[in-house]
């Protein structure tokens, strides 16, 4: 059984007008709850595999791609289900399955919550 713990990320709806989940890097220093949000997200990107099906589902044309178009990263399904999920859990990407395949897309608001802590212009 893992010993990681599953956390819940808060997902952005743009036209909320909500900040982000994490202010800028220079805006001040991160609070305990989120860098434990924003760590989740980037170990899952910290993987070379998951980093490539994120890459693969983001350049897909119209915005989403089927497992069936992503698979090939050099491991086997059983191991791109299981990157897949992780990326899920994380919150970068959503799936709908449609028949027997899953669609993936990214899910741009939590990436857009990362850019924005990474950005290092200050605000005025």
């Amino acid at each position: 059984m893992s010993k990681q713990k599953r956390v819940e990320l808060p997902v952005l709806e743009p036209e909320a007008g909500m900040a982000p989940c994490c202010p800028p890097l220079t805006a001040g220093e991160l609070s305990a709850q989120d860098a434990e949000k924003m760590a989740v997200m980037f170990k899952a990107l910290s993987d070379p595999v998951r980093l490539r099906l994120f890459s693969k589902v983001a350049s897909h044309p119209g915005g989403e791609a089927c497992v069936c178009d992503i698979q090939d990263v050099g491991v086997s399904q059983p191991t791109v289900s299981h990157h897949l999920k992780k990326l899920r859990e994380a919150g970068l990407l959503t799936s709908e399955r449609r028949g027997t395949w899953v669609y993936y897309a990214v899910a741009p608001s939590v990436v857009a919550a990362m850019s924005a802590m990474l950005d290092l212009r200050t605000t005025a």
